[in-house]
């Protein structure tokens, strides 16, 4: 590979890196090309971007995106692959599935929404990991749920309020 080559391809990996907040760096070595390919249809059907890369060429593309991976540069050794998707869960959820009939990938570590995990044992954490648009819903049914009591209760207490009334009126 030339060096404009090289060049060329940190710009593309740095690119990816900056417009993604869920990336995980992997080690997909020893898998055959039958269950390589396995693993590729699985990622393409989830819509997580799967990708081979050498480990100085990421750790410069990491260093130009203009975030914080310092902390993952510590798991760029042996064979590198980098998962990126739009959801901080789905990498892990699939890493797990996967793992049921293989012993690969091994996830290294991850940077999601501008924190870093480092170490193939937290990868049930990163399962349990909400996507935004569950905390925001979670958010709403909490805010939700005062204001449902409110009005329960004076819709109640409109009924009480009437009997009230109404009694207080028949004594007069």
């Amino acid at each position: 590979m030339t060096r404009e080559e090289k060049t060329r391809l940190i710009d593309v990996i740095s690119d990816q890196l900056s417009k993604s907040n869920n990336i995980y760096i992997t080690d997909i070595s020893d898998l055959n090309a039958e269950v390589s390919n396995k693993l590729r249809a699985l990622c393409f059907k989830r819509q997580v971007t799967l990708q081979v890369v050498k480990n100085t060429l990421l750790k410069k593309a990491m260093e130009k995106s203009g975030k914080d991976f310092s902390p993952l540069f510590v798991t760029l050794k042996g064979n590198t692959s980098i998962m990126i998707s739009e959801s901080g869960n789905v990498p892990a959820k699939l890493i797990k599935e996967f793992r049921r009939t293989s012993e690969r990938p091994i996830l290294k570590g991850a940077y999601i929404e501008d924190t870093t995990y480092v170490g193939d044992d937290l990868l049930d954490a990163l399962i349990n990991i909400k996507t935004k648009n569950e905390l925001v819903a979670d958010l709403i049914l909490l805010l939700q749920s005062p204001m449902r009591n409110v009005v329960s209760a004076l819709q109640s207490g409109n009924n009480v309020l009437t009997g009230v009334l109404k009694t207080l009126a028949e004594k007069n």
